[in-house]
């Protein structure tokens, strides 16, 4: 009964460990832990010096809807963010489905030498959101769509229709465009005053909380535990979702690049088959 209330609830996804999904729940789990232990001795040496009033719980709400302004708008670029992948694949897969078609028609032209380059594009951007890059090395990642510029700028004389040419171009800008999207988000925080403003009420609201006067009993111990368990889990969560592109640090909470992982590899395979073409194709 128990497995299937489990499996119900999706907690034993095949594609992510339990550990790597609940790896923000068990760390917050050990602050809040360290918290009730300092929250115990407190309680046991008379420390608790607040009584309970409305005042407490008015600033406790006013706390929750800030820290909930904060997260929606946060949650408005994360699904911005979850979005760009399959645009960056679109736009590749494009430009990549029109130089195919001109090269079946115009041997000259060196059609690996530009997959090649589509490869760099998401090698590049893999590594550049890498940890070691600190998630946000995308220069190269410009430098490298940069390089297709040229190539495009021989095409007309090479035989492609001039419309063509400018669908190319425009959706280089397309990949340019999602490239310095990812780049903003990285780099820039969300309004850095209202992080200040929601991290100095989640400490406060927490040194209230720890020398306000218990009773002591279960009942006491849950409810501080709650409470904390859900500012300090906010405050991780801001701070995860404010770079949807972190990659390396073993979250669940990045944006997936499935997707391009699985362009990268049928672009790999296309060159492996271009530069060793089947005999059994040849007339």
């Amino acid at each position: 009964m128990a497995v299937s209330i489990i499996n119900h609830l999706h907690f034993d996804r095949a594609d992510i460990s339990f550990r790597k999904k609940f790896r923000l729940f068990f760390t917050v789990g050990v602050v809040v832990l360290l918290l009730g232990c300092i929250k115990t001795a407190i309680h046991y040496y008379g420390f608790e010096i607040l009584e309970l009033n409305r005042l407490l719980t008015s600033g406790i709400g006013g706390a929750i809807f800030i820290i909930g302004f904060l997260l929606s708008s946060i949650l408005a670029d994360y699904k911005e963010a979850e979005r760009i992948p399959a645009d960056i694949r679109t736009a590749i897969e494009a430009i990549d489905g029109d130089l195919e078609s001109f090269a079946a028609q115009n041997p000259n032209f060196n059609l690996i030498e530009c997959r090649g380059i589509l490869i760099g594009i998401i090698d590049r951007l893999r590594r550049g959101l890498d940890h070691a890059k600190d998630h946000k090395d995308i220069p190269p990642v410009l430098d490298e769509i940069a390089k297709l510029t040229p190539i495009f700028g021989r095409l007309e004389g090479m035989g492609m229709a001039a419309n063509f040419v400018v669908r190319l171009r425009t959706t280089q800008d397309v990949v340019r465009r999602a490239m310095l999207r990812i780049y903003h988000i990285q780099r820039v925080e969300f309004v850095p005053s209202v992080h200040v403003l929601v991290q100095t009420l989640v400490l406060s609201i927490v040194a209230m909380l720890l020398f306000l006067k218990t009773e002591g009993d279960p009942a006491s111990a849950i409810m501080f535990g709650f409470i904390t368990y859900m500012f300090v889990y906010a405050l991780y969560l801001v701070r995860l979702l404010e770079q949807p592109f972190a990659k390396g640090h073993g979250s669940v909470d990045d944006v997936s690049f499935f997707l391009l992982d699985e362009l990268e590899a049928k672009l790999r395979e296309a060159i492996g088959h271009s530069a060793h073409p089947d005999p059994s194709l040849e007339v």
